[in-house]
């Protein structure tokens, strides 16, 4: 690895309720220097366990970018910064909430156990967050960066990320607003479409209502839907109104990775890098 790729590259990491995938990101472009690796998330999903599943996940990109000659030595991935999207809330190092994660992880010290379990230092950001990073950045809303833009990821759980005029507004969880007396998740999530084995009509009027509430509670200029789902987007957004512009994200599963990413390049900053296009 060059000198310029050492300054340009960092790995980023996206935890989530299933899955667990890592890459290793040119942070100037927002591309993958090769397809990322995923483990599945541990059930039960505690601390240890996580910390072990992630070791093996860093083990793996290790091994994928020795075997296709992206580096010669493992020294320069050990020398990148990693970042990692993580479901949940994070002040001075200790998890406040944990979404879709077992929730021994509240009240832990997240830099202490992953530190103990990898042997590296992470940056952390909230997994919808880096998703909205990446896609303010490189994906669909980079041209609307001087409006109020929301970010849904639809997967596991509703996650959300808001930028106003190109700042993040960190950890909004509106995926937990009450809907029909629940969590709004609960009832909306890509995962519950999957688990009751929804049509995309029916799928979409819960959808309908979801964002019918979100739109009255934070007027977004532009929603953004992301997860692995938005690439069927055309099955189910045009069956939604809202006042908002709705538009696809286009980083679709790869947005958390990067968005990690570019956290831990800044030295953990959440930056919009406004001369991207």
């Amino acid at each position: 690895m060059t000198d310029d790729q050492q300054r340009r590259f960092a790995i980023g990491l996206d935890v989530g309720g299933t899955g667990i995938k890592a890459g290793l990101v040119d942070t100037t472009t927002g591309n993958l220097a090769f397809k990322r690796v995923r483990v599945l998330t541990p059930k039960p999903s505690t601390p240890p366990e996580v910390g072990s599943a992630m070791a093996e996940l860093l083990e793996n990109l290790t091994v994928t970018a020795l075997d296709l000659g992206v580096v010669d030595d493992r020294s320069a991935l050990d020398a990148l910064p990693i970042g990692c999207g993580f479901p949940g809330v994070i002040r001075d190092d200790h998890v406040d909430f944990a979404a879709n994660l077992d929730q021994s992880w509240i009240g832990s010290n997240i830099t202490a156990i992953l530190a103990e379990a990898t042997g590296r230092r992470f940056y952390f950001m909230n997994d919808a967050d880096a998703a909205g990073l990446a896609e303010m950045t490189f994906g669909a809303g980079r041209r609307h960066r001087k409006k109020t833009v929301l970010l849904t990821t639809l997967g596991t759980g509703i996650g959300t990320a808001l930028f106003t005029q190109g700042r993040l507004v960190p950890y909004t969880e509106l995926g937990h607003i009450e809907m029909n007396g629940r969590d709004a998740e609960t009832q909306a999530a890509e995962s519950i479409k999957v688990r009751e084995n929804l049509s995309y009509e029916d799928w979409a009027e819960r959808l309908q209502q979801y964002y019918s509430q979100i739109e009255l509670l934070v007027a977004p200029d532009v929603i953004l839907i992301g997860g692995g789902i938005s690439k069927s987007h055309a099955q189910f957004l045009p069956l939604i109104r809202t006042r908002a512009e709705m538009k696809p994200a286009k980083l679709l599963n790869n947005a958390g990775i990067v968005g990690a990413a570019m956290l831990a390049a800044n030295n953990g900053k959440a930056k919009v890098k406004k001369g991207a296009a």
